[in-house]
């Protein structure tokens, strides 16, 4: 058995997220949000450029692309073990990698914490849906927590698209496309523009990147599919103002009504460490209603959080109210309710008052 491979199954025994080979650094691995050494010596350069072409062989991938250029990103797939998401670049004129474990098997629903309204969400039959929060947060699992729960209860082709594939799905009641950036196509858009012409019921986008990916996935929102994303965001108001901002200024108002009229429901998350030392995602959840639509027409974005607050009726959850629930129900500590909350001095008042 090569030295990687031992290294990666040691690291899936041990429940890790993420592994680093650094030059410089003990092997490492992060476990329930925080980074362990787990290597027996430090990673000298020779060593980490011979971890990192390994990782390539296992891969059978060409390394021309990194080579030339100090950066890539794969999947790997080690049969028995695990998958993994490879992101490989340059430090100090060094060979280094960044390893996200991708399991074969999504984790149980009641574990990972996933809320309700999120499943809900994938009883959707058109319009635009976002999973938004910082990178790290677990918007692909809920991401794949979401495709299949569609794959498990709709007649449906689904496809989907990603850099790099993560989670296999296999055909249940839904036939499931997926495609991979760089290998089954060529890009975002082009992978996009072509799968409209692939009779998609939803489309499941990795990410939208860019101008281009925003663009066409609202036409294809609009057009009558189901389009689930996610952006690196925080929070429903952020997200649809980082929408609007990447339109030229002349075109902003347009995509305002547009955006308006496409855009479901929008999910926000974020991991927080708990009192058992595990991680669970806390989340906002907006659901688009008549008050929401002219907020976002009238560019009043800034009173949606009024509206969230006030509409638990409809399914919507604050951020703030998520992570006091967690509090409550003795998940997570004081502290760290304080740390992560929108508005300190609310959560300060509510913890203290136990309500």
């Amino acid at each position: 058995m090569s030295e990687i491979l031992g290294f990666l199954e040691d690291a899936i025994k041990a429940d890790a997220s993420d592994l680093f080979i650094v030059a410089g650094l003990r092997l490492s691995a992060k476990i329930n949000g925080s980074i362990y050494p787990v290597g027996e010596e430090v990673v000298m350069p020779d060593k980490s450029n011979r971890f990192v072409t390994e990782i390539y062989a296992l891969a059978s991938r060409s390394m021309d692309h990194y080579l030339a250029n100090g950066d890539d990103d794969f999947s790997l797939s080690v049969k028995g073990l695990s998958r993994f998401r490879v992101s490989t670049y340059r430090q100090r004129g060094t060979m280094a990698a960044v390893i996200r474990v991708v399991r074969f098997n999504l984790p149980d629903f009641n574990l990972f914490g996933i809320h309700d309204e999120a499943t809900f969400v994938s009883k959707k039959t058109r319009g635009l849906v976002l999973v938004t929060g910082p990178a790290g947060s677990g918007k692909s699992t809920t991401l794949a927590y979401m495709t299949d729960t569609i794959n498990s209860e709709r007649n449906a082709h689904i496809i989907t698209i990603e850099d790099p594939i993560e989670f296999l799905h296999k055909n249940k009641k839904s036939i499931v496309s997926q495609r991979e950036i760089n290998i089954d196509t060529e890009s975002y858009p082009v992978a996009l523009r072509a799968c409209l012409r692939q009779a998609p019921d939803v489309i499941i986008l990795g990410e939208m990147r860019d101008l281009d990916t925003i663009r066409t996935a609202m036409t294809a929102a609009e057009t009558g599919h189901l389009v689930i994303s996610t952006l690196h965001t925080i929070g429903a108001v952020n997200t649809i103002d980082r929408i609007i901002d990447v339109f030229p200024t002349g075109q902003q108002q347009q995509i305002r009504v547009q955006l308006s009229m496409v855009l479901q429901s929008v999910i926000s998350q974020q991991l927080l460490p708990t009192t058992d030392g595990k991680l669970r995602p806390a989340f906002e959840i907006m659901h688009l209603n008549s008050a929401i639509r002219n907020l976002i027409r009238d560019s009043k974005t800034h009173q949606i959080d009024t509206v969230i607050q006030s509409s638990s009726s409809e399914g919507m959850v604050g951020m703030d109210a998520s992570i006091f629930d967690m509090y409550k129900n003795n998940m997570i500590s004081a502290e760290t309710a304080k740390t992560v909350s929108y508005n300190l001095e609310v959560m300060e008042r509510k913890i203290a008052q136990g309500k």
